[in-house]
């Protein structure tokens, strides 16, 4: 298969710092769309894959895939995509199975836009830290022209993550959703359902978040360290979302769902400590849920509804080579909300 050179900025090793290396991309296919990145969004994913927190990392690895660009190329069978059209990438780039609708849930699992065989290649795929990619048409998806380009980069991790379960949970107008933790993933939750049309609280440990959380669209927040504010919102919520990426309790949480009603992780991977109370789940046939990004479908839904709503992230623009400054900086909780790299700083 012909192959072309990229820059790329990646990792050779878990304790190693990213770095200027060179990747190769495939030329394009008959239904293959080649991308110029002009944007890429910085994931929590990133970092753990970075340094192989979940075992498992290729090496060397590029991260990336909250992806934003220019189309440069297309193939011969490719209808939806034109040279010159604003497109994006998420976290899928391929499916093995041709007839998965939620393809993030398919058994035969996806191709991940990094750390994933690449069955064309023979090697791992590559993320948007680099000067271009390559996917299926299928796979890539139109961006609103009304919408900051470099603001729409997150909204293909931290936007369908929680725009997924927000949708699955039939969140509406009228809704009571509870969003826990105020990050990339909790301030894409309180606009997408305030967008929605629901009553939106933030939960949060400290009041100092009381502000921003408001100004994202909050309609209230309650401290989660305060019993006798956690006591007043008892069997309040219809659909509480957690976005916290490390271990916590949920128990106080789920006691402030309403009867039947479910707390959905979306931030976090590993086992609950301290362990789940089932009595407030058999007492109120409540429920704790998993969910994981979101479809192709799905995520075209999410961007064409941040269209019509003029949502995005907020974000904060950095060089390429400000990477490892930034990793370090998200594990810190010192940025709002989320990190996208301005991939000119690279090419140039």
């Amino acid at each position: 298969m012909e192959t072309f050179k990229v820059k790329a900025y990646g990792t050779v090793a878990p304790d190693a710092d990213l770095k200027q290396m060179e990747i190769q991309r495939r030329q394009v296919l008959a239904d293959d769309v080649e991308i110029d990145i002009l944007y890429c969004g910085v994931c929590h994913s990133d970092l753990h894959t970075a340094r192989n927190d979940w075992g498992g990392t290729k090496y060397p690895a590029v991260p990336g895939h909250e992806i934003v660009g220019k189309v440069t190329a297309v193939g011969s069978k490719v209808t939806k995509f034109k040279v010159g059209d604003f497109a994006a990438i998420g976290c899928m780039v391929d499916c093995s199975c041709p007839n998965c609708k939620e393809e993030q849930y398919c058994t035969s699992g996806f191709t991940g836009t990094y750390n994933s065989a690449d069955v064309h290649l023979g090697t791992q795929t590559y993320g948007g830290y680099s000067e271009k990619i390559v996917a299926k048409e299928s796979f890539v998806l139109k961006v609103p022209a009304n919408l900051d380009l470099a603001a729409v980069a997150p909204l293909l991790c931290a936007g369908i993550t929680t725009w997924s379960p927000l949708r699955h949970w039939n969140v509406t107008k009228g809704s009571k959703v509870a969003v826990v933790g105020l990050g990339g993933l909790g301030h894409m939750a309180i606009k997408l359902a305030k967008g929605l049309g629901a009553e939106v609280t933030l939960f949060s440990r400290t009041p100092g978040k009381t502000k921003d959380a408001l100004k994202l669209g909050a309609d209230h927040v309650v401290i989660s360290t305060d019993d006798e504010q956690m006591k007043a919102v008892a069997n309040s919520f219809d659909f509480i979302i957690d976005t916290v990426p490390y271990v916590h309790d949920v128990n106080p949480y789920v006691t402030t769902l309403k009867t039947s009603s479910t707390l959905v992780l979306v931030g976090f991977l590993g086992e609950l400590s301290p362990a789940l109370n089932t009595v407030p789940l058999v007492l109120g046939r409540k429920a704790v849920a998993g969910s994981l990004i979101g479809g192709i479908e799905e995520t075209q839904e999410m961007l064409d509804f941040c269209g019509k709503h003029n949502i995005v992230s907020d974000i904060e623009l950095i060089e390429m080579h400000n990477i490892n400054a930034a990793y370090e900086r998200m594990l810190n909780s010192d940025v709002k909300y989320r990190f996208v790299v301005d991939m000119a700083s690279f090419k140039s």
